[in-house]
C-alpha cells in the first residue's frame, strides 16, 4: 500500500513538474524579446525541474513594465486647453538646410514613437551648473503670478533647498497656485526631508510612488527622474539638475557636480507642463487644466522642439528608440556626454555601426563616478566600442552629471536620461529633441570644452588593467541591467 502511495506521489510530482515547465517555457517563448535570453530561460526551466520555473517567475518576468502600465493606466490623463500647432514640414526643412535634410526622417521616427508633434517657435537657453540654473529658476518663481509646477528627483534640505522653499512659500502667500512633486526616494537624500518642510509651509506636495522599503535605495525601480519647472504656464526649465547644493560650484561644496539645465519658452513648454500634470494626476487624482496651467503660447524663438517622456508605461523605450534612430541618421558626427554609460547590446551595435560608417563618435564620461559599481561595470564594457573606433574621453573632476547628445551639429537631445537600463527601461524620464543650428553649435562647444580637459581612453589602457581589476569590473558588468 505504501509503495503504491509513494509511486502515485512521484507520478503526480512529475506531472506537476512537466506542467509547470511547459507553462513557464511557453511564457518565456511568448514574451521574451531576446532569443538568447529565451533559450537560456527555457534551458534552465527544463534542466532544473521546478527550481528553474521558480527562478523564472521570480527573476525572468518583467513586472516593472507590467506594474507601471497597470498603475498609470487607471488615472485620468489631463489634456491641454489648446493644442499648439504642429511644425510644418517646410519650417523643419528650412531649419535643417540642405546639409541636414537627412534628419527629417529622424523627426518622423520620433513623431511615430512618441505620438507628440514637433513644435516650432521655441527659445531654449543652456544654463551651466546650479550657478546659472538656480538663480534663473528662483527668479521665475519669484515673478510668478498664476501658477508654479515643480517636479524633481532630489529636493535636498540644504541651503539651495531652503532658497526654493522660501520662494515657493512666498508664491503661495501671493495666491499663486503651486504644485510640487518629488520622487519619494529622491526626497530621502537628506534628513530631515524637505517634504516635511514643504508641507509645514502649506505648499501642495506629492511624492511619487512610495516604495515598500521606506529608506533610501539607489537601485529602486519605477522612480521619476524627471526635472521640470513651469511658471505661469509659459516659462519652463528642464535638464539634469537636482535641487541640491552640490550643483552650486561657486560655494565649493563637498561633493561638486557639473551639469546642464535649460530655460525654455514657446509652445513646447505645454509639453513640459503636460508631463508634470500627468504625473500629478497619477499621484493625487487632481487634474490640472485650463489657462492657469495651459495658456496659449506665442512663438519665442527659432528652435523646433518636442518633449519626449519616457518610462515603463505607454512610453516604454521611447527614448531608447530615439537614440537608435539618431545614431542611424547621423552622417558626420555624434557627440555624447553622460554620467552613467551602461548601454545595452542594441546601443553598442548602433554606436559601432556609426563609427564604422566613418561617423566621428565622441563619448565623454566622468573619471570619478559617484557610484563605484556603475563605473566598474561601465569600464568593463568600453572595449566593445573603443575597438570599433568610438572615441571615449574621460573628463576630470568635478563629477560631470551632464546628459546631452548632438548629431551632425544640427539636432540636440537634452534632459534627464542616462545611457543605462535604469533610465531607458526602469524609470520615468523627460528629454527635449531640438532642431536648431545655433543651439547645436552652443552645445557642441560645451562638448569640445569637456574634451579639451579630458583624456582619451585607449584600448591598450583597458587591456592593461590588472587581472583583479578586470575581474571586479567584469563581475560588476553582470549587474548592468539593474544598475
Amino acid at each position: 500500500m505504501l509503495h503504491h502511495i509513494t509511486q502515485n506521489w512521484l507520478v503526480l510530482s512529475a506531472a506537476v513538474d512537466v506542467i509547470v515547465a511547459v507553462v513557464a517555457s511557453a511564457h518565456a517563448v511568448l514574451t521574451k524579446r531576446d532569443t538568447r535570453a529565451t533559450i537560456a530561460w527555457v534551458g534552465l526551466i527544463c534542466l532544473t525541474p521546478l527550481v528553474g520555473a521558480i527562478l523564472y517567475t521570480w527573476l525572468g518576468i518583467n513586472r516593472i513594465e507590467r506594474r507601471a502600465r497597470r498603475l498609470r493606466s487607471v488615472h485620468q490623463h489631463p489634456q491641454p486647453t489648446k493644442n499648439p500647432e504642429a511644425c510644418p514640414q517646410a519650417i523643419l526643412t528650412d531649419t535643417l538646410g540642405p546639409d541636414g535634410a537627412h534628419l527629417c526622417s529622424l523627426a518622423t521616427l520620433v513623431q511615430n514613437i512618441s505620438g507628440r508633434p514637433l513644435l516650432h517657435g521655441n527659445r531654449i537657453v543652456p544654463l551651466h551648473d546650479g550657478d546659472e540654473a538656480f538663480p534663473a529658476m528662483l527668479q521665475a518663481i519669484t515673478e510668478a503670478t498664476l501658477s508654479v509646477s515643480l517636479g524633481t528627483y532630489i529636493f535636498d534640505n540644504d541651503r539651495v533647498g531652503q532658497q526654493f522653499l522660501e520662494a515657493l512659500t512666498h508664491a503661495v502667500a501671493r495666491k499663486v497656485q503651486v504644485r510640487v512633486l518629488i520622487d519619494d526616494m529622491g526626497a530621502r537624500y537628506s534628513w530631515p526631508t524637505m517634504a516635511h518642510a514643504l508641507r509645514k509651509a502649506g505648499i501642495p506636495l506629492a511624492t511619487f510612488m512610495p516604495p515598500l522599503v521606506p529608506w533610501r535605495f539607489q537601485y529602486s525601480n519605477l522612480r521619476t527622474h524627471r526635472k521640470t519647472l513651469v511658471v505661469d504656464g509659459n516659462i519652463g526649465f528642464t535638464g539634469g539638475i537636482n535641487l541640491r547644493e552640490g550643483h552650486l560650484l561657486s560655494s565649493h561644496p563637498r561633493h561638486p557636480v557639473r551639469d546642464l539645465h535649460f530655460r525654455v519658452e514657446g509652445p513646447v513648454v505645454s509639453q513640459i507642463q503636460h508631463v508634470f500634470a500627468d504625473d500629478w494626476s497619477f499621484c493625487t487624482g487632481e487634474v490640472l487644466e485650463g489657462d492657469l496651467w495651459f495658456p496659449e503660447l506665442a512663438p519665442a524663438g527659432q528652435v523646433v522642439s518636442r518633449g519626449i517622456p519616457d518610462g515603463p508605461d505607454e512610453d516604454f523605450e521611447s527614448f531608447l528608440h530615439t537614440l537608435l534612430g539618431a545614431l542611424a541618421s547621423a552622417e558626420r558626427s555624434v557627440q555624447i556626454v553622460t554620467p552613467y554609460f551602461l548601454p545595452d547590446a542594441s546601443l553598442i551595435t548602433a554606436l559601432n555601426v556609426a563609427a564604422l560608417r566613418g561617423i566621428t563618435v565622441d563619448i565623454v564620461l566622468p573619471k570619478e563616478n559617484n557610484i563605484a559599481l556603475v563605473q566598474w561595470a561601465s569600464t568593463a564594457m568600453l572595449w566593445q566600442i573603443v575597438s570599433r573606433g568610438c572615441r571615449v574621453w574621460i573628463s576630470p573632476p568635478p563629477f560631470d552629471h551632464t546628459k546631452l547628445m548632438v548629431v551632425d551639429e544640427l539636432v540636440s537631445f537634452v534632459g534627464s536620461s542616462n545611457w543605462d537600463a535604469r533610465s531607458l527601461r526602469l524609470n520615468f524620464e523627460f528629454n527635449l529633441e531640438c532642431y536648431d543650428r545655433p543651439l547645436a553649435a552652443n552645445l557642441t562647444s560645451v562638448v569640445q570644452e569637456r574634451i579639451r580637459r579630458a583624456h582619451r581612453l585607449t584600448l591598450a589602457e583597458l587591456d592593461g588593467r590588472p587581472l583583479p581589476t578586470k575581474l571586479r569590473d567584469g563581475i560588476a558588468r553582470l549587474a548592468s541591467p539593474y544598475l
